[in-house]
């Protein structure tokens, strides 16, 4: 995944971890608009969530950003 996606991934997992602590779950979806305005995006972060790391749908927000962070 490019540097911009994963800028933004860390930044709405702290955003939740901020605003509901360290347990909050979140799904490949908090990292986009409620619209489908980038769908090669989408499914390059659905790729790397689903098929690359077998993800469920929800996953601690303190997991993923670890993992986004050491480049997993």
């Amino acid at each position: 995944m490019n540097n911009a996606i994963n800028q933004k991934i860390t930044a709405v997992c702290n955003d939740k971890i901020l605003k509901k602590g360290e347990n909050v779950g979140l799904s490949f979806y908090a990292f986009f608009a409620n619209k489908n305005d980038n769908p090669k995006l989408l499914m390059e972060v659905a790729e790397w969530w689903i098929k690359k790391h077998k993800l469920n749908h929800f996953e601690k927000a303190v997991k993923i950003k670890e993992m986004i962070q050491n480049k997993l």
